[in-house]
């Protein structure tokens, strides 16, 4: 079994002990890019973008988009959460290292990107096997590579994005804008 997915069935069978199971997206823990466990739960409070990105890919280029997103929401309590992933025309072959490296020499990237998953499939993660539960129109399998879900600050899924919309599309940053202006619940 991968250790990515070693750790989010633990995670859940402890929540399963517990007389919990994941109920929403703070209750799934992920690892960064670098191997550190993260629990979405670290987020709380926060507008969140979800995106599964590729560094081989037609729309690489939106790095530079969704680093100017954080950039400039960051202190206003938004986040982008990059997962690398392999399952669209093998368009990010690289190990978690090396996309780390990639991503930061040639797009500046410093929002929080996690470890390389499967975001369709038989080993689809957890988290996104929540993302794509969700109902119509934001649940439903995953397009392409960056693929985008809006997290509003109380942890709901509001919105999924095509690929192709671009970081700076107008009315993404609106919405952006109007989560950002909004209190948790």
């Amino acid at each position: 079994m991968r250790p990515t997915l070693l750790l989010t069935v633990c995670a859940t069978a402890l929540l399963l002990v517990a007389g919990r199971s994941p109920t929403g997206l703070y209750d799934y823990e992920v690892n960064r890019i670098d191997g550190t466990p993260t629990r979405l739960d670290a987020y709380r409070g926060q507008v969140l973008l979800i995106v599964n990105v590729a560094s081989k890919c037609g729309y690489t280029p939106q790095y530079e988009g969704l680093e100017s997103l954080y950039e400039t929401y960051r202190e206003r309590g938004f986040a982008v959460l990059g997962f690398p992933s392999n399952d669209f025309g093998g368009q990010e072959p690289g190990s978690n290292e090396q996309i780390a490296s990639y991503c930061k020499a040639t797009w500046g990237v410093q929002f929080p990107m996690f470890e390389k998953i499967e975001v369709r499939g038989e080993g689809k993660h957890p988290l996104y096997e929540y993302l794509t539960s969700r109902p119509e129109p934001v649940g439903g399998e995953i397009q392409w590579n960056f693929q985008k879900f809006l997290v509003d600050r109380s942890g709901r899924v509001v919105e999924r994005i095509a690929p192709g919309t671009r970081p700076d599309d107008s009315k993404l940053l609106a919405r952006i804008e109007a989560l950002l202006a909004s209190k948790p619940d």
